[in-house]
């Protein structure tokens, strides 16, 4: 999906790492919520509540997913992070991505 309609639009941006990381959240009508964001290169920890989809749209990274080895995660590519957990991003290249919060 390249786009989203219908979607409501927090005018004040998630910003983290001393602005090396923005987001913006998007609500949906049926109560779902993503943040669009970008990542400056950098190594960065983010602890979740939810279960998590985040979607790579361009860029390049590796990713530690609790109990995981490294892996390498490029534009185009996702993974899943457990909810209640913490995943450490070490971002290559400035990176695009879209989060999904899993209910």
């Amino acid at each position: 999906m390249s786009e989203f309609k219908n979607v409501t639009i927090v005018k004040q941006a998630n910003v983290y790492f001393d602005g090396k990381v923005n987001s913006r959240t998007i609500l949906f009508a049926d109560g779902g919520k993503k943040t669009l964001g970008f990542m400056q290169p950098g190594e960065y920890t983010f602890n979740t509540a939810d279960p998590e989809l985040m979607e790579i749209l361009a860029g390049e990274l590796e990713v530690q997913l609790p109990g995981c080895a490294w892996q390498t995660v490029k534009g185009g590519e996702s993974f899943n992070v457990p909810g209640n957990s913490a995943f450490t991003m070490k971002v290559k290249v400035a990176s695009d991505y879209c989060c999904s919060f899993i209910k």
